[in-house]
């Protein structure tokens, strides 16, 4: 079944996900329950990426009706594993509290002014004024957050203590009465210490994010006109035209531009959408324009603090989720128009560049893709392209939607290895692929870095969120993909 040369292949992949399974494992057993439940969970994730790529490794192919179907699987699993790990989670965390109480109740009665806290004060250091500080201070309790240290920390400080109720619950509760004793002075953040424990940190308001520039937005309105016109070079080059020597033929290239400039003012509308629901604001996109196909997608900042992981996810994916229906619905769409005749004669060798985009072609064009030249709408090409800039923009590094997504669900240092991963990844792949290289200059100097830190970093997106951003990651993956030749035969892709 296997020759030679495939055998050590499969026979690594397989070594290397039961390696990487059993070392999961043996690290979650000292946790017991939590530990067992965390490493199933991880395992729910990995299963469908290992069937898959396993069985591509031995080119045994899934249909896409049976790939959706093991990623719908392994999100539910996903879910119901999440939800048992909460409630012990919760058990855990009610006995904690109660040894906790019980420590407090047998200790000798302190307050936010005992000289062992002042000692540990360094006015000096501290640049909070000290009627400031002593107002920061009041807003504690026994209740929410039992401070018993304070250290300098930037233009604020850092309160380390014992956190005493739901991080959300506590984060707001402190916010509030924050901002009823300091008004808008302040911001509070509750974040994880280097030692996993919660810590709460106060600076000053004026480090804020800054509003977008007059000349940064004059910056963005000239990328914006940039990225209209090598839409419009793309659709031309696809038509067989140059269209910066035949200017006067851009009424043909008109149609491919609108609807590749289309896939990218959704992608915006998506970002900007969710963005207002919670009251975040955005900067003007700083689009990137490429003439390989229109545009890369854009850059945007946030303008003010993220209240919570959950609010970064769902701006994240926005994006990506607008601009990927549109573009996946203009790629049905055309290949249901398609037909002998249609506008576009692509070599079918264009349908091994993607497995998602193959694969649908293979259910609705049918033999049709054995032909040396396969005529197709329009459509077809847009939504491909479309489906290109979401996918890169899918890519789990730096501040990318991708980037953001993995962030928000599994924290900040998943985040900063995801990011190198994928630069590797990208360096290598950029040896014959000049788009990788592109990507690769891309992130490396203008989005390497993590999002800055939500006000509650502690609390987790849902269960739900994170099967969302299981999905987007699958489908970034397939979109990128290619097929490999010995594969897109057994589809019957290609002659």
């Amino acid at each position: 079944m296997f020759s030679s040369s495939e055998a050590p292949i499969i026979g690594t992949i397989l070594l290397v996900a039961l390696g990487i399974v059993g070392w999961g494992f043996y690290r979650a057993r000292p946790f017991g329950k939590l530990g067992i439940l965390a490493w199933l969970q991880s395992v729910v994730l990995m299963t469908p990426w290992l069937l898959f790529f396993g069985l591509f490794a031995a080119r045994i192919y899934i249909n896409i009706a049976g790939i959706l179907f093991l990623v719908v699987v392994s999100a539910g699993l996903y879910i119901y594993l999440g939800r048992q790990l909460r409630s012990a989670g919760q058990d855990a965390i009610l006995k904690q509290r109660a040894t906790e109480r019980l420590a407090a109740d047998s200790a000798p009665e302190t307050n936010n002014n005992t000289p062992a806290i002042n000692e540990a004060l360094k006015a000096d250091v501290l640049t909070i004024p000290e009627e400031d500080l002593n107002a920061i201070k009041g807003i504690f309790g026994i209740d929410t957050f039992f401070a018993t240290e304070t250290i300098a920390y930037q233009e604020g400080a850092i309160f380390k203590g014992n956190l005493r109720g739901e991080p959300e619950e506590v984060h707001n509760r402190l916010t509030e009465s924050l901002k009823e004793q300091m008004g808008d002075k302040y911001r509070l953040f509750l974040v994880e210490n280097t030692d996993k424990r919660p810590v709460v940190i106060v600076l000053p308001s004026s480090n804020d994010p800054r509003p977008t520039s007059l000349s940064q937005k004059a910056f963005a309105a000239i990328l914006l006109v940039a990225t209209i016109a090598t839409s419009l070079e793309t659709g031309g080059l696809l038509l067989n035209f140059d269209i910066l020597a035949n200017p006067e033929r851009y009424t043909d290239a008109l149609p491919i531009g609108a609807g590749l400039l289309a896939v990218l003012i959704a992608h915006e509308i998506g970002h900007w959408l969710l963005a207002r629901r919670h009251k975040v604001r955005l900067s003007w996109p700083f689009f990137l324009p490429a003439v390989q196909i229109g545009s890369f997608g854009a850059i945007t900042r946030f303008e003010s603090l993220l209240p919570n992981r959950k609010v970064l996810f769902d701006i994240a994916l926005a994006g990506p989720a607008f601009g990927g229906i549109v573009s996946l619905l203009m790629l049905i769409t055309g290949l249901l128009l398609s037909h002998p005749g249609s506008l576009f004669q692509l070599p079918n060798q264009f349908f091994q560049g993607s497995i998602l985009v193959g694969s649908l072609a293979r259910v609705v064009l049918g033999s049709a893709l054995q032909s040396p030249l396969v005529d197709v709408h329009p459509l077809v090409v847009i939504g491909w392209l479309g489906l290109v800039i979401t996918a890169l923009n899918l890519m789990p590094a730096g501040q990318l939607d991708g980037g953001r997504i993995v962030q928000a669900i599994y924290g900040r240092k998943t985040a900063e290895r995801a990011t190198i991963i994928t630069l590797i990844l990208l360096a290598l792949v950029s040896f014959g692929n000049a788009l990788a290289l592109y990507w690769l200059v891309v992130i490396v100097f203008l989005q390497r870095d993590l999002e800055r830190p939500s006000l509650n970093e502690i609390s987790e997106p849902d269960d739900a969120r994170a099967g969302l951003g299981l999905l987007a990651l699958f489908l970034m993956i397939s979109t990128l993909l290619p097929l490999t030749p010995g594969l897109a035969g057994r589809l019957g892709i290609g002659g």
